[in-house]
């Protein structure tokens, strides 16, 4: 179980992980969402994102070495995913890029309800 719960925040972490390359730069912004950014306060938003999205992650890796931050991780991931599929969907109207993100967002849900349900049904076996 602890090896599944692992996995699992491992998996919600990368996830999490890949727009960090965001942080880069407007170009490497294009590349993960298709839209252009011009206009310099757009890219300090989606910049910060990026580096938003590296703590989250970063919180989720460490808390497979450090289990007392697992809950904490786990509800950061679902906030993070959830909120933005709730986003997505309400607006619609997604590019490509975005509807990319959208799948793998979903993966990311998947892993993390998976990975809290083990570690919920984990904790409580425990006495």
């Amino acid at each position: 179980m602890r090896y599944f719960i692992a996995f699992t925040l491992l998996a919600g972490g990368v996830i999490h992980l890949l727009p960090v390359a965001g942080v880069l730069g407007t170009e490497r912004l294009f590349a993960l969402y298709g839209v252009p950014v011009t206009e310099p306060n757009l890219a300090i938003l989606l910049r910060h994102r990026a580096v938003m999205f590296g703590l989250i992650g970063g919180v989720m890796i460490l808390s497979i070495v450090k289990p007392a931050m697992q809950p904490l991780a786990f509800a950061l991931g679902l906030l993070s995913v959830t909120s933005f599929l709730y986003i997505a969907s309400s607006v619609g109207q997604y590019n490509l890029q975005v509807s990319r993100v959208v799948v793998v967002d979903i993966l990311a849900l998947v892993c993390l309800l998976a990975g809290s349900a083990a570690y919920a049904y984990a904790h409580l076996r425990q006495p």
